[in-house]
């Protein structure tokens, strides 16, 4: 059973910088591709970053330039480094991983809060 377990949440003040981390186990499979997404009070989830296992990235147009997503393939894991946060980044931050060869299945983790705040 794949389990997908996140880390890095917090408070922090605008300006800062936070590291999310997630790491999948519980597969036989080849990654694919994993991702970040967000989900902020009485709003629907959304994509923050994603990217391939080749490195191939998607960002939000909101993140760009702020955030950067990499992967450690051999490792199933993945990360994203915030910088210059933002209080409308504040959102329950939830990592997604894909595997060959069912990749149309999509694993969720738990979530991890982020919250920035004066």
């Amino acid at each position: 059973q794949v389990q997908l377990v996140e880390s890095g949440g917090g408070l922090v003040q605008p300006g800062g910088s936070l590291r999310l981390s997630c790491a999948a186990s519980g597969t036989s499979g080849r990654l694919y591709s994993m991702g970040w997404y967000r989900q902020a009070p009485g709003k629907q989830r959304e994509l923050a970053a994603a990217i391939t296992a080749r490195g191939n990235t998607n960002y939000a147009d909101s993140v760009k330039g702020r955030f950067t997503i990499s992967i450690d393939s051999a490792k199933n894991t993945v990360s994203l480094q915030m910088n210059s946060l933002k209080p409308e980044d504040t959102a329950v931050y939830y990592c997604r991983a894909n595997f060959v060869p069912i990749i149309a299945i999509d694993y969720w983790g738990q979530g991890t809060q982020v919250t920035v705040s004066s």
